[in-house]
């Protein structure tokens, strides 16, 4: 695959939670013939526990951390479909390792978001007022992801396969 000459992931996505990265990046993974991975997860796998408990038991700094590492670990040694976690963006030095790589930032609007997220589901950010602190949180956030971003993707009333199928063409990797 071409993705994987030279440095850096085939494709790195960004977004807000539950705009889709994990599953339209398994959708990429499996088309371009690599391997998914998620920065989530790896803290996850890192810590032990649940990113809500890592919030709650350590506090958002001490997360923002272990996702710098996770971050500068996966852009360094993966060279397939990375997917990172809806803050990673807000690091200056993390926004500085993806310059130059194939960055989508997958967007949905409010209303999308809530019927994804739900309002219970365990996303500590959203705890207090779901939607006006998504909101909040996308107007600080909007503008680090298009910087980081060569393209920018909807994933509104799209599947994960048609979402997938427009990085695949807006990076122009359609014969990959």
């Amino acid at each position: 695959m071409s993705g994987e000459i030279g440095g850096g992931p085939a494709v790195v996505l960004v977004g807000p939670m539950g705009v889709g990265k994990t599953t339209v990046g398994q959708v990429l993974a499996e088309r371009l013939g690599t391997t998914f991975r998620d920065t989530d997860t790896d803290i996850v796998a890192t810590a032990g526990k649940e990113i809500s408990e890592i919030f709650i038991d350590e506090g958002e700094p001490h997360f923002r951390e272990l996702e710098r590492q996770a971050v500068r670990a996966a852009v360094a040694g993966h060279r397939g479909v990375l997917a990172l976690g809806g803050g990673a963006v807000l690091d200056e030095g993390t926004r500085a390792l993806l310059a130059g790589l194939p960055v989508v930032f997958l967007e949905m609007g409010v209303a999308e978001a809530v019927k994804r997220t739900g309002l219970d589901a365990p996303r500590p950010l959203l705890a207090v007022n779901p939607r006006q602190r998504w909101r909040e949180l996308m107007e600080q956030r909007r503008p680090l992801y298009t910087e980081v971003a060569r393209a920018v993707v909807s994933t509104e009333d799209r599947t994960p396969e048609a979402v997938a199928e427009a990085v695949l063409d807006v990076l122009e990797l359609k014969n990959a």
